[in-house]
């Protein structure tokens, strides 16, 4: 498999700020884009195209955004967040409850999608809300001038297409393919003509989960290392699914009801138990745990099949049914 996958060595915490939000502006259906900024005016720990950052909502959990903003201006930061009426409550806590002049605790950024550093020709592949890390990296990029790019950016219809006016426009004209697909499977756009023959591009795909495991089946020829993923984690109708279960922690014989709306890692830091983790998308293999004994519903991008049978991502998967022991 050609695909790059983060290193599994465990990243700590990062300190959390208050921040204030200055504006919070609707950019689609259900979409909106908020500005956070310094309450005194400082400038914001940096960061780098691709990186995230995790919220403290008021609802009381915790979410990871990617910034959308450009690197070079420390100043603000921008996240978009699409509200998602079938998911966990995440986003309908940051959308209905978040207004402009609230303060937000906030994380300093990290990155587990980072630009490759010395490639000179970039292809990135958006769909809905994963337009947000490849737009700042657009911006990243226009503003270096030293490296080719270019866009192909999957949604539902213009209505739905987030950052459009600013993506339709001059600074990225040429650059960028934006596809509708109404809603119709059958009306989604055929990538094969794209990945057929191995190009020197480096690939950068986010969104559905979807899309990422079609950009997967067709890139398996191109040269290793040269395609990334950021995820959004799993979609609504996969959640909608879930069941409640519990984990054994082996080593302390503790034993953490998880709720269907609630992740493994959500439900052991609501224990107390703190467990390194970084993306909570399945992609960066921060949260990687040692598996004893369950039947798993895989969720991640990271394991391979032979791992799996020993390990999980905690972020994202989740017990069939029953138990799970983890060697914790």
């Amino acid at each position: 498999m050609n695909t790059e996958t983060k290193s599994s060595t465990a990243t700590p915490e990062p300190p959390f700020m208050a921040l204030r939000v200055v504006s919070k502006t609707a950019v689609a259906n259900d979409i909106w884009c908020f500005e956070l900024r310094h309450p005194q005016g400082l400038p914001l720990p940096v960061f780098t195209a691709g990186a995230h950052l995790t919220v403290a909502l008021p609802s009381g959990v915790r979410r990871n955004y990617s910034l959308c903003s450009n690197p070079s201006d420390h100043a603000m930061y921008q996240i978009a967040v699409k509200r998602d009426a079938q998911g966990r409550g995440g986003s309908i806590s940051m959308v209905d409850e978040v207004q402009a002049g609230d303060l937000l605790s906030v994380s300093a950024p990290r990155n587990n999608f980072e630009l490759h550093p010395r490639a000179h020709k970039f292809l990135f592949i958006a769909g809905g809300i994963g337009i947000t890390p490849i737009l700042s990296m657009m911006r990243h990029l226009k503003a270096q001038g030293q490296a080719q790019f270019n866009l192909i950016y999957c949604t539902r219809d213009a209505a739905n297409t987030a950052f459009l006016t600013e993506l339709s426009g001059p600074e990225f004209a040429g650059r960028v393919q934006v596809h509708h697909d109404h809603g119709d499977p059958a009306k989604a756009l055929d990538l094969w003509p794209v990945f057929e023959s191995p190009g020197d591009a480096q690939v950068y795909c986010c969104g559905p989960r979807g899309l990422m495991e079609a950009v997967a089946d067709m890139s398996g020829h191109w040269p290793f290392g040269s395609i990334h993923f950021e995820s959004f984690g799993v979609d609504a109708s996969v959640n909608a699914a879930n069941t409640a279960f519990t984990v054994r922690l082996a080593k302390s014989g503790i034993t953490v009801p998880v709720t269907p709306e609630q992740s493994i890692l959500e439900a052991l830091r609501a224990g107390g138990l703190r467990v390194s983790s970084s993306c909570e998308s399945g992609t960066c293999g921060s949260c990687r745990t040692g598996l004893l004994a369950g039947d798993v519903e895989h969720r991640d991008m990271v394991l391979s099949e032979d791992e799996k049978a020993d390990q999980i991502m905690v972020c994202v998967s989740r017990a069939r049914s029953g138990e799970l022991v983890l060697d914790l």
